[in-house]
């Protein structure tokens, strides 16, 4: 058997934790330079124009509230012009127009995962994006992170393994014995409306430990973070979840607290084979945990295309088999590889962080013209849980 390059006689194991040293290192100083070396995050802003659309009443319906002062003036630039409406702002406005689209009492919250079998297929800028345009929409929102590459925490301004303790995330509730409960672990962040439970590479440990307890104490160790989210979801109109990319124990607990599931499916043979091998082992996990009464119910299943490029033959072949073979579950609004989606992650931001295109004008009118309709896409599918907005549609 072949071994390891060895470097100046060192052991594997001392080149490997060499290796990790370094990289750790760089990685360390590429997320300071693009969280730390920039402004405070702020959330998003709007004109007069797109407070309106958003909070579904008037430019001149907000004029004449500000005038009779059952909205607050808005602060004007130098030029006398609005200098722009905050997630906040919106949010007041819903509240005095009487649109806030809050699920009523006795709708449940939509704890939606968001999941596949395999990394690179778009999961997390689903998850992080979604939750975003949720609060922009004025939803109350949270997004759990259950990855330990916490590509989703980053993603708010953390950097994961320099901020953030075992404690900070869901990883001391699986083991069933919290320093800190749920709430205490629950963040703020720069959009109104939109908290975070974040995720670090401790996470990891989790898979291993709660199998151990598994083998102790039964297969009803996996409904622990259930019961915790629970706790709290009356706070929320949406949860949305971003779990590992493989079945394992973090991922059966996620999905378990979920009553609905987001699939990200980029259109090529070896992601569709990857979405049929999770479906398979999803099929059979979730007929084992039935035999011990702990079986999910799903209100929807949705497939996203994800990844996609429009004039790819091949592509174009394998969106078609999906929509054959999965139906009114695939959304009709792909999520297309763009620049957009590249430069935001390079700075650890998301394109609704990004206050200017880092391309030009069109592409980013094309990547936000997606998210808005796949977020609406969502919206209508979060609503069919809703008994108070089923009797409206």
């Amino acid at each position: 058997m072949a071994s390891l390059p060895s470097e100046l006689g060192s052991s594997t194991k001392e080149l490997i934790t060499r290796y990790y040293q370094m990289a750790s290192m760089v990685l360390r100083k590429l997320q300071e330079r693009n969280i730390q070396h920039t402004p405070p995050r702020t959330g998003p802003t709007f004109t007069i124009s797109q407070a309106a659309g958003l909070v579904g009443r008037s430019a001149s319906a907000i004029r004449i509230a500000e005038a009779e002062g059952r909205l607050p003036h808005q602060e004007r630039n130098m030029t006398g012009r609005r200098k722009g409406y905050t997630l906040k702002d919106l949010d007041t406005m819903r509240q005095v127009f009487d649109t806030r689209p809050w699920r009523k009492e006795g709708d449940p919250p939509a704890i939606i995962a968001c999941q596949n079998f395999k990394g690179g297929v778009g999961k997390s800028t689903i998850a992080v994006h979604m939750a975003q345009y949720l609060a922009i929409h004025g939803y109350r929102v949270l997004l759990l992170d259950a990855d330990a590459q916490a590509s989703a925490t980053m993603q708010f301004g953390y950097i994961p393994d320099q901020d953030l303790d075992e404690y900070d995330s869901i990883y001391s509730l699986l083991q069933g014995k919290p320093e800190r409960g749920i709430a205490q672990i629950v963040r703020k962040t720069h959009f109104h409306n939109l908290d975070l439970i974040p995720a670090n590479l401790k996470l990891y440990n989790a898979e291993y430990e709660v199998a151990a307890r598994i083998g102790v104490h039964g297969f009803n160790v996996l409904t622990t973070l259930a019961r915790d989210i629970h706790k709290i979801a009356d706070n929320y109109d949406v949860i949305i979840m971003d779990p590992p990319p493989a079945l394992g124990m973090v991922s059966l607990s996620v999905m378990y607290a979920a009553n609905a599931l987001l699939i990200p499916v980029p259109p090529s043979i070896v992601d569709f084979a990857s979405t049929t091998a999770f479906l398979s082992m999803l099929d059979e996990t979730m007929g084992a945990l039935g035999e011990h009464d702990i079986q999910p119910e799903y209100g929807f299943v949705g497939m996203v295309i994800s990844k996609s490029e429009a004039n790819i033959e091949s592509q174009r072949q394998i969106v078609d088999i999906t929509n054959t073979v999965f139906g009114r579950s695939v959304f009709s609004q792909e999520l297309r590889t763009s620049a957009e989606f590249n430069n935001a992650a390079s700075q650890l931001k998301t394109v609704f962080d990004l206050t200017s295109s880092t391309t030009n004008h069109a592409v980013r009118s094309r990547c936000l013209s997606q998210l808005n309709q796949l977020g609406w896409e969502l919206e209508q599918n979060i609503h069919k849980l809703w008994p108070s907005r089923v009797e409206e549609m």
